[in-house]
């Protein structure tokens, strides 16, 4: 039996008449999956009885669960261990934002992409555990609904949440940052199907300006995410000015130049690049760190 969160929507409508189910059926299930966050086909309370039971009796609806969490008591930010159905674990990071000037609250959840990481980046706990599997497309969802859940119902988390630990700044998520474990656009199909429910009217309606995907620096995922036009925003793990240092850092570099990774960042163009490539850079001392470097980074940053 499939997991119906796994199964792309746009295969829906076929499926649910050949089950002898409306077509308009799809949409009110795909509601209350993403926007309402249900677990059960019993809670779809606009579908007859037949209708449920039908469902239930050809699909499931998968759900990760957490598992423990860990929180930092100054700043509220927050450490979600899931358990998927496979026992296999990942972890996903709240972060509150207050800006008192602004008088802005932003929460971001870190999200993860795959179990492990095939990269070895020389800066990363991930590169450790190497690469185990990609995550499917419900349980890159299902990281932002559970923890959704759990800013709704703390108390009802297997393990309960400790009321001294519960520290927020709001209670909504605001933004998504695919850069938690594992190389997003090393598992692409499965990120852009979860990015359309993140963005749907139907799903969970964020704005494609607060959802980033960070990548080690895959060019021809870069060009894809160009070619299908996602739209959201992107963060390049550069930590390095020149090839040869980048290398020692991180073994992607072995395959994709800083030229082409920026090259690549030049045809990425979001909403008529309102939205500028954001870089990260890790400094490691004595290998990436130095004035040159620095003189590097900016006429490398010009290029764009």
């Amino acid at each position: 039996m499939d997991n119906l969160k796994d199964i792309p929507y746009r295969k829906w409508s076929e499926m649910f008449e050949g089950l002898g189910l409306k077509k308009y059926a799809a949409l009110q299930v795909y509601q209350w999956l993403f926007k309402k966050g249900v677990t059960s086909f019993d809670e779809m309370t606009n579908l007859s009885n037949d209708a449920r039971k039908i469902l239930a009796d050809n699909y499931y609806i998968g759900r990760a669960k957490i598992v423990d969490t860990l929180v930092d008591p100054d700043d509220g930010t927050k450490k979600f261990l899931f358990e998927l159905e496979d026992g296999e674990r990942i972890e996903s990071v709240m972060i509150p934002v207050i800006d008192d000037a602004a008088e802005t609250k932003r929460l971001t959840l870190c999200i993860s992409s795959q179990v492990g990481c095939a990269l070895g980046c020389l800066f990363c706990r991930t590169a450790g555990i190497g690469f185990i599997r990609n995550l499917t497309t419900s349980e890159i969802v299902d990281q932002v609904l559970e923890v959704k859940r759990y800013l709704g119902c703390a108390e009802a988390l297997d393990p309960p949440v400790k009321p001294e630990d519960d520290v927020r700044s709001t209670t909504t998520i605001t933004n998504i940052v695919f850069m938690g474990m594992g190389e997003p656009l090393n598992n692409y199909e499965n990120v852009r199907e979860a990015l359309s429910i993140l963005i749907s009217e139907n799903g969970l309606m964020l704005a494609k300006r607060r959802v980033t995907i960070s990548t080690a620096g895959v060019v021809p995922g870069i060009q894809r995410m160009a070619i299908d036009d996602l739209g959201v925003k992107l963060a390049i793990s550069l930590n390095a000015t020149t090839d040869d240092v980048r290398r020692k850092i991180m073994p992607i570099a072995k395959t994709y130049t800083i030229d082409e990774t920026i090259e690549a960042c030049r045809d990425y163009r979001p909403a008529g690049d309102r939205w500028r490539t954001t870089f990260e850079y890790v400094m490691i001392d004595g290998l990436n760190d130095t004035p040159a470097d620095m003189k590097r980074l900016l006429k490398l940053m010009r290029r764009l």
